[in-house]
C-alpha cells in the first residue's frame, strides 16, 4: 500500500499505509524510521503532541559499553550485568543484541544530531549506574531522554514520515477468519474534535510504553495507561510477564506539586547516598549474597569506591533498582521513613 490523501466517503477520515507505528517515544520513532529506510510507507500516531513521550523523562543516560571509561568494559560484561540484574529471568537473547548493539546506537544518536556530553579527550563520557560493573551511560546532561527524543523526532520529520498528533488509537483491525485474520488496520479519534480515522495498514506496531498511571504514585508520563497492552490483548496478542513493573528508586515525595518526580540515578552514580530517619546509610544491611563479591562493607569501602574504582568495591546504593526500591519500602514500613511517607 501507499500514502493517500484523506478520505471520508463515510464520513470519518482514511488513510493508507504499509506501516502504522502507534506510539511516539524512543522505541516507536526509531522503528517508525526503520521502516521508513526499509522502502514501507510509514505513519506515527501518538495522542499527545510529538516529543511528549516518557522517553524525555529519562535523565541519567543510555546504557552502551563504548569502552570510553573503562576499556576493559565490552558487550560481554555488559549482558552479564544485565543478566545478573535480572536475576537470569531475562530473555538471554534480547540481552545479549542489547549489550552487542548500544554502543552502535549510541554513535547513530550522535550522527543524527544528539549532542552527548564530552570527555576532556572528546570521547562521549560515560557515568556509573546501578547494576553496571564500569561506568558506561552516555548522556546528555540530566536530560538524555529529551535530547533522544529530539534527535529521532527531528529526523523522522526530516525523511518526511507522516505524523497524526493528539489522535488516540481504540482498535486494532483484522479480516475476517476466512481470510487469515490477519491485522489490517487501526481505527482512532481526534482528541480535540472527536471525529473518528482510520488507518488502512498490513503491518501495525504497538509501541505506547508502559502501565504506570495503573498506580497512585508513578513517576511515567500521563501517557502510561496501558493502550498497547489493551489493543493487542482484544486482537488476539498473549501478554507475558505483567508481573514484571519496574519502580524507580528515588523520587520526589513532598511537596504534593512534585510527587512522584524522579531522581535520577546519576545522583547516586556521583556519590549520594541513602539514609532512614535515623540518618543510617541502610544499604549496607540489604546486600544479597548474589551481590556481596562486588558490594562494599563498609561506608569507609564504599566512599573510597568514588575516588578509586579500581581496589574498592561499589556502593550499595548503586546496587540494580529492584534491590534499592525493596531496601526503602522495608525501611519506610518499618517506621523509619520520612514524615510524608518517603
Amino acid at each position: 500500500m501507499s500514502s493517500d490523501s484523506p478520505s471520508e466517503p463515510h464520513g470519518f477520515e482514511e488513510h493508507s499505509y504499509d506501516v502504522v507505528v502507534i506510539g511516539a517515544g524512543g522505541a516507536g520513532l526509531r522503528a517508525a524510521i526503520a521502516a521508513h529506510d526499509a522502502g514501507a510507507t510509514t505513519a506515527i500516531v501518538c495522542k499527545s503532541l510529538l516529543g511528549k513521550a516518557h522517553t524525555v523523562m529519562a535523565e541519567g543516560g543510555i546504557a552502551a559499553a563504548m569502552g570510553n571509561a573503562y576499556a576493559e568494559d565490552n558487550w560481554k560484561v555488559h549482558f552479564r550485568d544485565t543478566m545478573r540484574g535480572g536475576k537470569m529471568l531475562n530473555n538471554w537473547r534480547m540481552a545479549q543484541l542489547h549489550a552487542q548493539e548500544a554502543p552502535e546506537r549510541v554513535l547513530e544518536l550522535e550522527e543524527w544530531g544528539a549532542l552527548f556530553d564530552r570527555t576532556p579527550d572528546g570521547l562521549i563520557s560515560q557515568r556509573d549506574f546501578g547494576g553496571h560493573r564500569f561506568a558506561r551511560l552516555a548522556h546528555v546532561g540530566d536530560r538524555t531522554g529529551l535530547e533522544m527524543i529530539r534527535t529521532l523526532q527531528q529526523r523522522a520529520v526530516a525523511l518526511g514520515i507522516d505524523v497524526f498528533m493528539e489522535c488516540t488509537v481504540t482498535d486494532v483491525f483484522k479480516t475476517s477468519p476466512a481470510e487469515g485474520g490477519r491485522v489490517c488496520g487501526a481505527l482512532g479519534y481526534w482528541r480535540e474534535s472527536g471525529r473518528f480515522i482510520v488507518f488502512h495498514a498490513p503491518t501495525v506496531v504497538l509501541a505506547t510504553g508502559g502501565i504506570g498511571k495503573s498506580y497512585q504514585v508513578t513517576s511515567n508520563s500521563w501517557e502510561y495507561t496501558g493502550d498497547g497492552h489493551s489493543l493487542g490483548l482484544r486482537t488476539g496478542a498473549s501478554l507475558i510477564n505483567m508481573e514484571f513493573v519496574q519502580f524507580h528508586p528515588t523520587g520526589m515525595v513532598w511537596p504534593p506539586s512534585v510527587k512522584g518526580i524522579l531522581v535520577t540515578e546519576s545522583v547516586r552514580g556521583d556519590g549520594g547516598v541513602l539514609r532512614n530517619s535515623e540518618g543510617k546509610r541502610f544499604m549496607f544491611d540489604y546486600i544479597p549474597e548474589f551481590f556481596k563479591g562486588e558490594t562494599a562493607d563498609s561506608e569507609e569501602e564504599g566512599d573510597r569506591w568514588y575516588d578509586d574504582k579500581t581496589t574498592n568495591r561499589r556502593p550499595p546504593e548503586l546496587l540494580p533498582r529492584d534491590e534499592v526500591a525493596r531496601a526503602i519500602n522495608t525501611e519506610i514500613k518499618a517506621g523509619r521513613g520520612s514524615p510524608h511517607g518517603g
